[in-house]
C-alpha cells in the first residue's frame, strides 16, 4: 500500500499543476476579455461625449425644421432627416417580404441539391461585399437602364440589395432553429405545408427575424457611399413627396457639412450625428418592442 502511496503521489501533484496552471489561463483570458472590453466602451463614450459637446448647443426645433445653408446659424436638417426617414421606410417595405420569403423557399421549400447549395454560398459572399459595390450596381441597373434617376426609389432599391443577403441569412438561421415538433404537430392534424410555415414556423421565428432585420437597417441608415454613387444630392431645399422625388440623407450631409473647413460647420455635423442616432435607436427600440411581444406570445 505504500509503495502504491508513494507512486501515486507524483500524478496527483503533476494533476494539481495542471489544474492551476489551466485555472490561471482561465483568469488572464477574463482580465483581457473584460480590458479590451473596457477599452472598446470608453472608447465609444469618448466619441459620444466630443460629439454631444460639439452638437448639443447646435440642437433645437430650427435645426430640425430649416433647411440646408450656407450660413451655418441657418442651416438645418429637414430635407435629411425626411429624407433618411423615407429610404428606411421603402427599404424596410422593400428588403423585407423579400428576404423572409426567400429565406423560407430556401429553407422549407427548396430541395437539397448543388444549385441551392450555390446560391447560399453566394448569398453568405454578397453580405460581405462592400457597399460601394452595391451603389455601382444601382446606378448602373436603377439610375440608368430603368431610368429612375436620382429618386428615393432609386436610393431604397440599392439599399434593399446592400441589405437583402443579411435578413435572408437571420431569416434562415432563425427559421431553422425552430423545433422540428411544431412542423410535425402541425402535419399530424392534416395542417398544409404553407399553413405549417405561416402558422407556426414564422410566428416562432418572428424574434430571430426581426434581431436580423434590425441590424441590417442600422447597417442602411448609415451607409453613405451607395447613394454617392447613385447620385444622391448634398444639398436639397425641400422635403421629398413621393418616391420618385430627388433626396438627400443624413449621412450625406453630415458628410458635406464635415469636408467644409468652418468650425461651425463641424458642430452642425455633431448635431446631425445625434440626430442619425437618435432616429436609429427609435427604430431599433420599436423592432425590439415588437420582438419582445412576438417572443411573449
Amino acid at each position: 500500500m505504500a509503495a502504491n502511496d508513494l507512486t501515486k503521489r507524483p500524478a496527483l501533484g503533476q494533476r494539481s499543476a495542471s489544474l492551476r496552471r489551466r485555472h490561471l489561463l482561465a483568469a488572464l483570458f477574463k482580465a483581457c476579455c473584460v480590458g479590451l472590453t473596457a477599452a472598446a466602451v470608453a472608447v465609444l463614450g469618448l466619441l459620444i461625449y466630443q460629439v454631444a459637446a460639439d452638437g448639443l448647443p447646435w440642437l433645437d426645433m430650427q435645426f430640425l425644421t430649416n433647411f440646408p445653408s450656407r450660413f451655418a446659424e441657418k442651416a438645418g436638417v429637414k430635407s435629411a432627416l425626411f429624407g433618411t426617414l423615407w429610404i428606411v421606410t421603402l427599404t424596410a417595405l422593400i428588403s423585407l417580404p423579400v428576404g423572409v420569403l426567400a429565406a423560407i423557399y430556401l429553407e422549407d421549400y427548396a430541395p437539397p441539391s448543388r444549385l441551392t447549395r450555390v446560391i447560399e454560398i453566394n448569398i453568405a459572399n454578397l453580405a460581405g461585399v462592400p457597399s460601394i459595390v452595391y451603389g455601382i450596381l444601382g446606378l448602373a441597373i436603377f439610375v440608368r437602364f430603368m431610368g429612375l434617376e436620382r429618386s428615393v426609389l432609386a436610393g431604397a432599391l440599392t439599399m434593399s440589395l446592400l441589405i437583402l443577403p443579411v435578413i435572408i441569412i437571420s431569416a434562415k438561421e432563425a427559421i431553422r432553429a425552430v423545433p422540428a415538433s411544431i412542423r410535425l404537430a402541425a402535419f399530424a392534424v392534416g395542417a398544409t405545408h404553407w399553413q405549417v410555415v405561416r402558422a407556426h414556423v414564422l410566428p416562432a421565428a418572428l424574434p430571430g427575424i426581426l434581431t436580423g432585420v434590425i441590424l441590417a437597417l442600422s447597417r442602411a441608415i448609415g451607409e453613405t457611399a451607395p447613394l454617392i454613387m447613385i447620385g444622391a444630392l448634398t444639398y436639397v431645399a425641400f422635403v421629398p413627396a413621393g418616391p420618385m422625388d430627388e433626396f438627400t440623407a443624413l449621412p450625406i450631409q453630415i458628410f458635406n457639412w464635415v469636408s467644409r473647413p468652418q468650425q461651425e460647420f463641424h458642430e452642425l455635423a455633431a448635431a446631425g450625428i445625434i440626430v442619425l442616432l437618435v432616429v436609429l435607436l427609435s427604430m431599433n427600440a420599436l423592432a425590439v418592442l415588437i420582438r419582445y411581444q412576438g417572443t411573449r406570445k
